[in-house]
């Protein structure tokens, strides 16, 4: 039956008829629809703006305008917008099986779990959906092995405590926001999880003030993307991992927007030559769809029993079988060489303009290594107007931090597009935007 014409007036966020065919409110729907979790006159950017499609690193708006986008959509769209071999993947998928539960068998996930483990210092891996759901299991997996571990001590003596980093980022549910060092995002939900304390990133001595043997798991971002993307130290991971072998303490590498090919290695702990015993993955795994993994050692998952924890989507094989097809295609030497090649070519036209405009620009940071596409451009003045100069220039980009510009484009970007980044941060500086 068809609903009534009225119904569809106001589902259409129309005043007149439907055959009046009034562009597309979205402030007005997200007003009356939406949860208030984002501000639609901040982070939205301008009015009216609703994107349609996308190709590579660009995207385009109902009126077919071109942005160019270099973050991502947070650190997620690795392979960019309407890749080819991604959209036959998940048609072709799609015509077969979406989901089963984990009560039954299906290979794409059983494929994508032993492609993660071959290529990576790991030996089992768990499945969920999201960043956040990530690093909750891996607090919890980490716990679970601590249990083991202090079987028979007091209980006042178990292993339960954490140790995270200030300024770093690892989720909004319960134990992954108490992880989570920003004060702002978890005042409204105290009490929290106890017992979990927080380091100066790249300050060891800070670290061994924190832990003891009563310390279950340290969870560090090799890259801390929302904190202003920071690197570790090469000593200081290398340090972290031997503390956390003095106290049998699990050491937890969130890698959910630092990995997956954004430092220029598959993995961003393999910048640093260490095994982490837990690895966290998601934004750009599945391109696009929900997924996130949580990777562990056969020490860590020797501890895990059925029923300790689980997930009704996590692993579904639409989504696996999708998420394969992009690993395969970050993993490849080749595009990983090219990765870091248009990394170094990003920073290095960053710090020229550092150099030219000294008094704009504070800081240029990328990973370690040999070059990454995940880069900072630190102002010296709040960068909302720089932000809002882009995109009147139709180029997309976020901040991470009040003066600190987060960089971090599709995997495919080119140096074309970097150089138009470049030109209109430089238009910017000289008419004194910031």
């Amino acid at each position: 039956m068809r609903p009534p014409l009225k119904l569809l007036n106001r589902m259409a966020g129309a005043s007149r008829p439907l055959s009046a065919a009034k562009p597309f409110n979205a402030e007005a729907y997200e007003h009356q629809y939406l949860a208030n979790t984002y501000n639609p006159d901040g982070v939205r950017g301008e009015k009216g703006l609703v994107f349609t499609h996308g190709k590579g690193s660009k995207l385009y708006d109902e009126q077919g305008r071109e942005f160019l986008d270099f973050y991502a959509g947070i650190a997620v769209s690795g392979l960019g917008h309407g890749d080819a071999d991604w959209y036959q993947s998940l048609v072709e998928n799609g015509k077969k099986v979406t989901h089963v539960s984990n009560l039954f068998h299906s290979k794409a996930p059983l494929e994508l779990a032993k492609t993660l483990v071959d290529n990576s210092c790991f030996d089992k891996v768990f499945f969920a959906n999201s960043g956040t759901e990530a690093n909750e299991g891996a607090y919890k997996f980490a716990r679970l092995y601590a249990n083991q571990v202090a079987q028979g001590t007091p209980v006042e003596n178990k292993k339960f405590e954490f140790i995270s980093f200030k300024h770093g980022f690892h989720g909004r549910t319960a134990a992954a926001l108490t992880l989570t060092h920003k004060p702002k995002i978890r005042q409204a939900f105290m009490p929290l999880v106890p017992g979990v304390h927080y380091a100066e990133y790249n300050d060891i001595e800070s670290v061994k003030k924190l832990i003891s043997d009563k310390t279950a798991g340290v969870i560090i971002e090799p890259v801390q993307g929302e904190g202003g993307v920071y690197p570790a130290d090469y000593e200081f991971m290398r340090e972290l991992r031997a503390l956390c072998d003095k106290h049998d303490a699990m050491l937890i590498t969130d890698e959910v927007q630092c990995g997956l090919g954004r430092t220029g290695k598959l993995f961003a702990h393999e910048l640093y030559d260490v095994k982490p015993d837990i690895m966290t993955l998601a934004k750009p795994l599945a391109g696009g769809l929900p997924i996130g993994a949580v990777l562990m050692s056969d020490k860590v998952a020797s501890a895990i029993s059925p029923g300790q924890h689980g997930t009704t989507f996590g692993g579904n094989p639409l989504v696996c079988a999708v998420a394969s097809t992009v690993l395969k295609k970050i993993m490849d030497k080749d595009f990983l060489a090219k990765v870091q090649k248009r990394g170094t070519y990003l920073a290095n036209g960053l710090e020229k303009l550092q150099q030219k405009f000294p008094d704009k620009v504070a800081d240029v940071r990328k990973p370690i290594g040999k070059g990454g596409l995940f880069v900072a451009l630190e102002c010296k003045k709040p960068v909302n107007a720089l932000i809002e100069y882009a995109l009147s220039k139709q180029v997309l980009i976020i901040s991470a931090g009040e003066n600190t510009i987060r960089l971090c484009p599709p995997l495919v970007v080119d140096e074309s597009d970097i150089d138009k980044l470049l030109d209109v941060f430089e238009k910017a500086f000289e008419e004194d935007v910031l």
